[in-house]
């Protein structure tokens, strides 16, 4: 296991050196209710006590809900400022506006929440001189399961490197509120989403996998099949030379 008191100070010490490199006020970022949120937000506010956590939520009742109370516990435990802003009728004018010229899937629909939480962020923290903090994880990131220039987009991420089971354990260590560390991960796309259910594989084969290079023929090829099909996300823009 990592030393987590070692690594709270590396983290919060790389935070503190990059807002004064870049000579900004604060940071910003999405507060989903989450564990990898709240542990962006937990070490953000260390670093920098002008920082603010946006509660977006986005058509799902569980987002109005569970999601917005979880998000809030952490925040009040923490004493990080929280602001709240609905996108439900942003969404709503995005999917009106575009079924004009043309036909929606569902990966389509799905996406316009996490995209319009980051025209949210990028907005705030240009009004405001903030830097955009991301949340994700390294396990989300090997299986691609991240919303390019949505949830993908920011300026830096202070978690990129741990799997989801390291980032249970820096919850726990740091005491967490139980609700963040007990819940079922879950992007609150839709109704009933949990991340493991939608991937096909749990978090603990994945990180298993990525930490021991142990898995089973099964959830390898779920694993890799995700991966493979999720190249471009973690590739740069392709440019002519």
């Amino acid at each position: 296991m990592r030393d987590y008191a070692v690594e709270f100070e590396k983290r919060v010490d790389f935070i503190k050196n990059l807002v004064k490199e870049s000579h900004v006020n604060g940071i910003v970022y999405g507060n989903s209710g989450g564990k990898d949120s709240a542990l962006v937000g937990i070490l953000c506010k260390a670093a920098c006590d002008n920082t603010v956590g946006i509660i977006m939520p986005c058509s799902s009742k569980r987002n109005f809900g569970m999601d917005k109370d979880d998000g809030m516990e952490v925040a009040n435990q923490f004493n990080i400022e929280t602001r709240l802003i609905d996108l439900t009728a942003q969404k709503e004018l995005a999917m009106a506006n575009l079924s004009a010229v043309t036909t929606l899937n569902d990966a389509a629909v799905a996406n316009i929440a996490p995209r319009l939480r980051m025209i949210t962020l990028y907005a705030i923290a240009a009004s405001e001189g903030r830097l955009v903090a991301g949340t994700g994880n390294r396990s989300e990131a090997y299986m691609g399961y991240f919303t390019k220039w949505g949830d993908g987009a920011h300026d830096f991420n202070p978690i990129a490197d741990l799997t989801v089971r390291e980032i249970y354990e820096f919850l726990e260590y740091l005491n967490a509120p139980e609700c963040i560390i007990k819940k079922a991960p879950s992007a609150g796309l839709f109704e009933g989403q949990t991340d493991e259910q939608e991937m096909g594989v749990t978090y603990d084969a994945i990180d298993t996998y990525l930490l021991e290079g142990k898995v089973n023929e099964k959830d390898l090829a779920v694993i890799e099949k995700f991966h493979q099909r999720s190249e471009h996300k973690r590739k740069g823009i392709a440019v002519y030379k």
